[in-house]
């Protein structure tokens, strides 16, 4: 003859197994939530123009802008999206015109851009990009460089879409 005793211990596990299995949403299959969006940054937008030109280099050139677009969730790379890029350079303030051009991204979704050398403005050597196509939410970056004597700059891109 069996008996079977429960445990006032068995109960207590039995029970808090249960509801953390239950609050930590572990009773459905996990979900990967894929790449983030990325979020404007504070100032990124500063002395923006609408509609720059697509061009094939700004000003004399010798300084690299370049990077990526993606989009969010899954991180596809994003062809023949445009990006607008200016800085404060050697050649021009970032207020004038002839210190913003526009890009258009690859096929693996890589924009590259030359430019003339971004110099400090307001104590940061720093560029602007921007993507304000309208297939996905407008992203303005404000990427700051380690030196001012770098002769390049990234920026990285992923797309929410609008």
């Amino acid at each position: 003859m069996t008996t079977d005793i429960i445990t006032r211990r068995a109960l207590l596990a039995a029970g808090g197994a249960a509801l953390v299995t239950t609050s930590a949403g572990l009773v459905v299959p996990a979900q990967a939530t894929g790449l983030a969006p990325t979020k404007s940054m504070r100032g990124g937008s500063n002395n923006y123009r609408p509609g720059a030109p697509i061009v094939d280099r700004i000003g004399g050139g010798g300084f690299w802008m370049s990077g990526t677009v993606r989009r969010a969730g899954d991180g596809a790379p994003l062809a023949g999206q445009r990006i607008q890029i200016w800085a404060h350079t050697t050649e021009g303030h970032e207020r004038d015109q002839r210190s913003h051009g526009a890009t258009l991204t690859d096929a693996n979704g890589v924009f590259r851009l030359e430019m003339p050398q971004i110099v400090p403005a307001f104590g940061q050597a720093h560029g602007h990009l921007a993507y304000d196509s309208g297939e996905f939410k407008t992203v303005f970056l404000r990427p700051v460089m380690g030196s001012s004597r770098d002769t390049s700059l990234e920026a990285h891109f992923v797309l929410q879409p609008a």
